[in-house]
């Protein structure tokens, strides 16, 4: 009778714990970890600062399966030797899964590391192709640098500009060669640009941390991190001379401050008259303000891969009331990849562990207040959206229909 008793008190006992401990898989007690390795310092400093707001409007304070979430965030400053050390801190705490790092040149250098723990590598704060499909677990949320370099592109050529006048200006590692692939793939389905293609393939072929990329192509880059935009500009130039054309389009893959003041010295300074475009990943409401700063603002695209910051999707309204005073584009994204991530979370049948949560994320399909989200179609990617805006005088909104004819002539 006493052995029953005894037995019946431990079957109690474990009942009313919370959950089952699995310190491996980032479980501890009832608290569930991510980790989120991102610049909170430095010169992109906003992107992180963003993407962080974001991500605790929308998962503090939240559970999932009788696991309350932590956050645990590390400053990289943007830079891989740092992304490495923090994420293998991050590791050995360890956490269940890393959401909304910030960075291809961080991801590039810490996927490894992910992968060899099998940790998931969730909405990750940029388009690059080493993310799709990935060598660790990847749950994307956004569209690729491909896609929205090709719809700037396809937009541009369809408009009369043609393929040999549209230039490049990016940042000279592994997040400016993934949107320069983008603009070679798009270019290579154009007729006449077998010369073009060539020059792109040895740019983005060229290895190095730091290797000798301008003065080759149709292509200008600077160094990460640093507002020197001179000698990009100057490659650019070398091009027009030597091709005896005019870049009339200039996509642009880099980070805010650098992009602002090469749109200042290029159409400003140098009086040149380009359309020059910009990727999400650059910060739209950051460039706006240094755009600003410069008196710099005509014919400036941005490629955005969630909706416009005002728009009346109940997800917009239901993150600016959550975000509060950093809320915008990149805060945006931060709140609908958290937002992701809960909802799949929510559909794991208990106990969770990361093999059933990829699972569920890689057969997800639903609707997120006006944002659809379906990984059906390939199983790393929610969302394939990537929309045109333009600069105006309240930040970035609607490209007119009569834009390309106004800008080209």
């Amino acid at each position: 009778m006493k052995k029953l008793g005894r037995v019946l008190t431990l079957f109690i006992l474990l009942f009313k714990l919370p959950v089952i401990c699995d310190a491996e898989e980032g479980i501890q007690g009832n608290t569930i970890y991510f980790g989120s390795v991102l610049a909170l310092k430095g010169n992109a400093r906003d992107l992180g600062l963003g993407m962080k707001a974001g991500l605790n409007a929308a998962l503090k304070g939240k559970t999932v399966g009788g696991l309350k979430i932590e956050i645990l965030y590390k400053n990289d400053n943007y830079e891989p030797d740092l992304a490495v050390k923090a994420t293998q801190e991050l590791i050995n705490k360890p956490v269940f899964l890393m959401i909304g790092n910030v960075g291809t040149p961080t991801a590039k250098v810490t996927l490894p590391l992910l992968a060899a723990h099998n940790i998931p590598a969730v909405g990750f704060f940029t388009g690059a192709g080493l993310l799709r499909p990935g060598v660790a677990p990847t749950v994307n949320f956004r569209a690729s640098y491909v896609q929205e370099t090709g719809a700037v592109i396809n937009a541009a050529i369809q408009n009369g500009i043609k393929p040999n006048e549209i230039c490049a200006y990016v940042q000279n590692d592994a997040y400016g060669m993934a949107g320069l692939t983008g603009v070679k793939n798009v270019l290579a389905n154009q007729s006449n640009t077998e010369s073009i293609i060539k020059l792109l393939d040895q740019i983005i072929r060229t290895k190095g941390s730091e290797p000798k990329r301008n003065n080759i192509g149709p292509v200008g880059t600077y160094t990460r991190n640093t507002k020197e935009v001179v000698s990009g500009y100057a490659s650019l130039k070398k091009w027009e001379k030597n091709s005896a054309t005019k870049c009339k389009l200039v996509v642009t893959v880099g980070a805010y401050e650098n992009i602002a003041k090469f749109i200042w010295h290029a159409n400003y300074k140098q009086r040149e008259h380009w359309i020059i475009s910009a990727v999400s990943f650059t910060g739209a409401d950051n460039l706006k303000r240094f755009l600003s700063h410069y008196k710099s603002s005509k014919n400036v695209l941005m490629t955005q891969v969630v909706p416009l910051t005002d728009s009346n999707l109940p997800i917009v309204e239901e993150a600016k009331n959550e975000i509060g005073r950093r809320f915008g584009y990149v805060s945006l994204e931060g709140f609908i990849v958290g937002k992701m991530l809960l909802k799949i979370m929510e559909d794991i049948a208990p106990p969770i562990t990361r093999g059933k949560f990829l699972k569920q994320a890689r057969r997800s399909k639903f609707n997120m207040g006006g944002v659809a989200i379906d990984f059906t179609k390939n199983g790393y990617q929610g969302s394939d959206k990537v929309e045109i805006s333009v600069l105006g005088n309240d930040g970035f909104e609607t490209l007119s229909s009569d834009f390309w004819k106004k800008a080209i002539n």
